[in-house]
């Protein structure tokens, strides 16, 4: 990594306060334009609107998608802007550059009876674990926290008794979240029972603050929580391709169709903008048409 982007990394990380997994996307993206610098012979701070053209068209040529193209152009328009202003380069040649617009593609969502159907099935497990699993599914379904937020929850960031969360997101912004009160029935016994158990198992003599526990006592993971969410589908024998940002779509799909309003679900979900809670209303809207020409008798197909 040269000394410019490693500039870039630590603005990113210190002042914009990305999370490590955004930071190391748009390293990723960066290094990977350098890649075809070095082989065209070309220096960063000569780069015109032409060369960036140029690896687009490259790009599309190794059938990358319009989706990563579009993130990569993202990535080197915000590298090369942050170049101009700590003036390593004169001019950011990314300033007319279009990326190739993309599929628009609406979020896979479960309704809510196909949401009670999962958490049915789950309940009947007999195993060990089931009990922090079902607290899980419901968990995720009642408060759409993100994987990250739900993993890095600790016990100080409950309120049992009032049923909030507040939780850390993105660019460490504090948030409050409220959960239902079967989950708070959930928790109160997960945390009196089970995962008192599950601490039995930690071979670390370091004590957790972690509200979710891995099966040998130990702070859950993002890889972790998918896991548990493929066990789950083996468990059960119930498969929906379960992980958790299906949840959290689930969870403000629902939301809206029960008449919420978009601002509030944007807090909810903590989106800095309005336009990222927005596409849950074409969501909505499709699920609408499919309702429409299932039950009006003069829709129906003959």
């Amino acid at each position: 990594m040269n000394i410019t982007l490693k500039e870039f990394q630590n603005y990113l990380t210190y002042e914009r306060r990305f999370s490590a997994h955004t930071v190391k996307a748009y390293v990723s993206d960066i290094e990977k334009f350098y890649t075809y610098l070095l082989v065209h012979n070309i220096l960063d701070d000569k780069v015109t609107k032409y060369d960036i053209r140029a690896y687009m068209k490259e790009e599309i040529e190794r059938n990358i998608s319009r989706t990563t193209l579009q993130r990569r152009i993202a990535s080197l328009r915000h590298y090369y802007s942050f170049l101009q202003k700590t003036r390593h380069v004169r001019d950011n040649p990314l300033l007319n550059i279009v990326a190739p617009k993309g599929h628009f593609s609406l979020p896979r969502v479960l309704y809510e009876e196909e949401i009670n159907v999962i958490f049915a099935a789950n309940n009947k497990r007999t195993d060990f674990l089931k009990d922090r699993d079902q607290l899980i599914l419901e968990f995720m379904f009642a408060t759409g926290l993100r994987a990250s937020e739900i993993v890095n929850l600790t016990l100080q960031s409950i309120n049992i008794n009032e049923r909030i969360l507040v939780v850390i997101g993105k660019g460490n912004k504090e948030r409050i979240v409220p959960f239902t009160e079967h989950v708070q029935i959930l928790i109160k016994d997960y945390i009196n029972n089970m995962r008192k158990e599950l601490l039995a198992k930690r071979r670390s003599s370091q004590p957790t603050n972690a509200l979710f526990l891995n099966a040998k006592g130990g702070k859950l993971t993002i890889q972790g929580l998918g896991h548990i969410l493929r066990s789950i589908e083996k468990k059960t024998g119930e498969y929906a391709k379960l992980h958790p940002h299906l949840f959290r779509h689930s969870f403000a799909t629902n939301l809206l169709e029960k008449g919420a309003d978009l601002r509030v679900i944007q807090e909810l979900l903590g989106h800095e903008s309005l336009n990222t809670t927005q596409i849950y209303t074409h969501v909505s809207e499709d699920k609408v048409l499919e309702e429409y020409y299932h039950a009006h008798p003069r829709a129906k197909k003959k």
